[in-house]
């Protein structure tokens, strides 16, 4: 069985809300925060709308020279993982248990861009001596455990869309086998450069909607592609026993979790879903519950033709008969697709729903594709009463995981 592994400070920092009330009140209230691309040309990638964080200032929690020396991304994480840090509570700790785990997808590429552009223009010593640490991924986990002063396992996971999903899947793994007390996981990016956008605008992955309210559409008739979002959301868990002898609050529990791989395409999912299918299947045997005592699933729901389409098959295929129960919602509706953050937040706003009784609408659907027969919460949130939720994150690369979240007891 291993150790029941809580939850028990959460951060988020999303086109919704610059922490976890704001966001999942947002979210339910089906408030899109997608707007009119401001961080990069319009005009020149034919996208014209994002899901950006608006507001941010970081310098709650870091100075404004710590700022200067990281990636937008980096202080996204920074501030999500202080808030999670800090929600927790947690003081006295054995430095040497607790990790940090870091998701993903593209990491500083604002940096490369505009570094490489400086070069070229001005010459090789314009090249800043720190644009290499501000740039890569896992200088982001490590200045995190610097913060903190953290001396487990430091580590960074890349799955592509799957990446905070599976960060939180590999610090749920070192928490349930003992290995650490506690982790500090979670997902950011921001890759909102005109490089980013045309890349994916190139493989006709993303809307060219004007209408930010009709972009990032989900299971509806019309959708086109994914709108490109930022973000970041970490949590803190432990173990019951550590959090027990602090005498720490529970938010809930990560009570399982799979990942798969389609092996099928590098950017195309499996059609019949099969894999994703399994994902979803072993992360509830993972848990130990049957699939009736599921009662809310946040979609991995990117607005794409193939992608709606082949979660909606593996949902029902799995769930057979007990599909028409379930409430499927993407919270991507209204922040876009915050790509390796996108799990990490995710499993937040799927915690929340549970532990709140209140399933968060799929905002701007209005018709459903016919391949897409489940119950997307259209129109405005629901009420629920169910102790599960699974939140499904799916990558490029075939990338498939599956996260059980469980309601706070109490």
């Amino acid at each position: 069985m291993g150790n029941k592994v809580l939850i028990t400070g959460m951060g988020v920092v999303s086109p919704i809300g610059l922490n976890v009330e704001d966001a999942f009140r947002a979210a339910v209230n089906g408030e899109c925060g997608i707007s009119k691309a401001e961080c990069f040309d319009a005009a020149y990638t034919g996208i014209s709308v994002a899901g950006q964080v608006k507001g941010f200032d970081p310098t709650a929690y870091i100075t404004k020279r710590e700022a200067n020396r990281m990636a937008r991304f980096t202080q996204l994480a920074m501030v999500a993982a202080l808030q999670a840090w800090e929600q927790a509570g947690i003081s006295e700790f054995d430095a040497d248990r607790i990790g940090v785990v870091l998701g993903c997808g593209i990491g500083g590429l604002d940096i490369i861009c505009r570094q490489y552009d400086e070069m070229k223009e001005d010459g090789p010593r314009t090249v800043s001596s720190l644009f290499i640490p501000k740039a890569i991924i896992n200088t982001t986990a490590g200045m995190i455990a610097m913060r903190l002063s953290l001396h487990g396992p430091c580590l960074s996971v890349v799955t592509a869309c799957s990446s905070g999903a599976d960060a939180i899947g590999q610090a749920y793994y070192a928490v349930k086998e003992g290995r650490q007390d506690a982790v500090l996981v979670g997902g950011a990016e921001s890759a909102m450069t005109e490089l980013a956008v045309q890349g994916f605008h190139q493989m006709q992955a993303l809307s060219e909607a004007t209408d930010p309210g009709r972009a990032s559409i989900p299971f509806d008739k019309d959708r086109s592609g994914f709108v490109m979002g930022e973000g970041a959301a970490f949590m803190l868990i432990e173990s019951e026993a550590h959090a027990k002898r602090r005498g720490a609050k529970s938010l809930g529990q990560i009570a399982g979790y799979a990942q798969t791989c389609d092996a099928f395409h590098i950017t195309a999912p499996q059609p019949d879903g099969q894999y994703a299918m399994l994902a979803m299947k072993q992360a509830m045997q993972d848990a130990g519950i049957d699939m009736t005592e599921v009662g809310y699933i946040n979609a991995h729901g990117t607005s794409t033709p193939l992608n709606d389409a082949c979660e909606s098959k593996a949902i029902e295929q799995c769930f057979g008969d007990h599909a028409k129960n379930l409430l499927v919602s993407s919270t991507k509706s209204v922040t876009g697709h915050m790509l390796g953050a996108a799990g990490a937040f995710e499993a937040i706003m799927a915690l929340c729903a549970v532990n709140e009784g209140m399933a968060p609408p799929t905002a701007g659907l209005i018709e459903e594709d016919e391949a897409c027969t489940l119950d997307y919460v259209k129109g405005k949130a629901k009420k629920m009463d169910t102790q599960y939720a699974l939140s499904n994150s799916f990558g490029f690369g075939g990338h498939n995981s599956c996260l059980v979240m469980k309601r706070k007891e109490g």
